[in-house]
């Protein structure tokens, strides 16, 4: 797989977790608490400006889940390796409202996250 892109998304941000799967996976799947080796694009909901991307790296990541944002707790589970899917995450289930010291505080995010193993 390369680089995704991701497109501006057209009209209000979502008040709760959109989940949509992009490519279905046929690997092991990814549960809840468990470690994931995953490429991903995270850009702002509003500007459409990415923030990050471990593309641009040239490595993916591996992190337990229980370590991350409760949008990736709840949204990569369910997930097949193999897989890439698009999470829509409100500023609750990621850096917090507006104010919250991170530089994504109240911010909307849109990931794109490709799951090379889950285990």
């Amino acid at each position: 797989m390369e680089k995704p892109q991701i497109d501006q998304i057209d009209g209000p941000a979502p008040s709760e977790l959109v989940s949509t799967d992009l490519v279905v996976g046929d690997g092991n799947e990814a549960v809840a608490g468990g470690m994931v080796e995953v490429h991903y694009v995270g850009v702002d909901f509003e500007t459409g400006q990415e923030f990050d991307s471990s593309w641009d790296r040239g490595q993916s990541m591996e992190f337990p889940l229980n370590g991350l944002i409760a949008g990736w707790q709840e949204g990569i589970p369910g997930m097949r390796v193999g897989g890439r899917r698009q999470l829509v995450i409100p500023p609750e289930k990621a850096y917090g409202p507006a104010g919250g010291g991170h530089p994504l505080s109240g911010r909307t995010l849109v990931f794109v996250i490709d799951l090379i193993n889950a285990n």
